[in-house]
């Protein structure tokens, strides 16, 4: 078959398949937020998410620090404030910049006054509303007593996601978004590679509902949890060979932020199912925005960098505990969302 008819027929195969490739866009990522607007649907097209872990761990505590205060701080305002002043270039952040914007909100200046000739900060607040509204609220959480006879409930306001990785287990990552995969056909990588050891158990990042399991071609067994607001759809991919999921998880599961859901391993890259064919054992752990749900499956799906946000989870890690019975892991205390978009 000549090469250029290979291609076509390749390209059309992808394009039938896109329900179940996750690394594949071909939409072109447009570096300004003016063209980041469907002038028909008014939909935001793409998001360049690249505010540094720093910038996030600032504004969340000055968010924290000011919940019982007469002016409380946000901090996706804080952090689309600063964004739509900078041009979305954080290459020169220092935590002093949201200081001084705090500083002016506690004074009695409104974000409304602040940013009114901030042209892109209305986008900036959506998308980065769309990444970041899971991630701070009011939760419960299981805890050990301090004499460590027991675990005992409380109720916090914080960050309330975790890790895609439990305590306690080693992983490494650098920033791979937008490097390349040939594996099928030439694509770019859309999302953090998390290098691990086969077994590692996954967590849920985000409370919500599963939507996808099972096998694909390119990310091995995966799984699919959507936000309970519909915003945000986690995807990790290249689980285990033969254990890959929780056993009573399926379709349509409810799961907490912290949850176990799946082990880490390096299946994928054959069209037979439960295959070892990935080098390197590690977790695919990707996040693709949802403004519409015409954006759900399709050629222009938005895939953000998430290698900042690993990072700012890693601190926040869930405490497993393996069943020698059933061989699943399970997490150590419990969690109640108290802001949970299903409730």
């Amino acid at each position: 078959m000549p090469m250029n008819i290979l291609s076509f027929f390749m390209c059309i195969c992808m394009t039938l398949n896109i329900v179940f490739l996750n690394e594949i866009h071909l939409f072109s990522n447009s570096s300004t937020a003016k063209t980041d607007l469907s002038e028909e649907s008014g939909h935001i097209l793409w998001v360049d998410f690249n505010v540094p872990c720093e910038a996030m761990k600032k504004a969340i505590s000055l968010d924290i620090a000011s919940r019982n205060s007469k002016n409380k701080l946000n901090f996706i305002d804080l952090l689309a404030y600063l964004a739509a002043k900078n041009g979305n270039n954080f290459s020169s952040y220092k935590d002093r910049q949201l200081d001084d914007i705090a500083v002016k909100l506690s004074s009695g200046k409104t974000m409304d006054e602040l940013t009114s000739d901030l042209k892109y900060y209305d986008y900036y607040h959506e998308a980065f509303s769309a990444v970041l509204s899971g991630f701070v609220g009011e939760y419960e959480i299981e805890l050990p007593d301090t004499d460590g006879t027991g675990k005992h409930w409380e109720r916090r306001y914080g960050i309330k996601v975790f890790s895609p990785i439990a305590k306690n287990f080693p992983y490494s990552h650098y920033d791979d978004f937008g490097s390349r995969r040939s594996y099928g056909f030439s694509r770019t990588h859309l999302g953090n590679d998390l290098i691990g050891q086969v077994g590692t158990p996954i967590i849920a990042v985000e409370s919500g509902i599963i939507e996808a399991m099972g096998w694909n071609q390119y990310g091995g067994w995966r799984i699919g949890i959507r936000s309970f607001d519909s915003k945000r759809y986690y995807y990790y991919a290249h689980l285990r060979k033969n254990f890959p999921y929780r056993k009573d998880l399926a379709v349509g599961s409810i799961v907490s932020s912290g949850d176990v859901i799946g082990y880490l391993g390096r299946t994928g890259y054959s069209i037979k199912e439960n295959v070892n064919n990935i080098d390197t054992s590690h977790l695919h752990f990707g996040m693709q925005l949802i403004f519409d749900e015409s954006q759900k499956e399709c050629l222009s799906e938005i895939w953000i960098n998430v290698f900042e946000i690993v990072r700012l989870l890693d601190s926040n890690r869930s405490a497993v505990i393996k069943n020698p019975e059933t061989k699943d892991y399970n997490r150590v205390y419990g969690y109640r969302d108290l802001s949970c978009y299903s409730e």
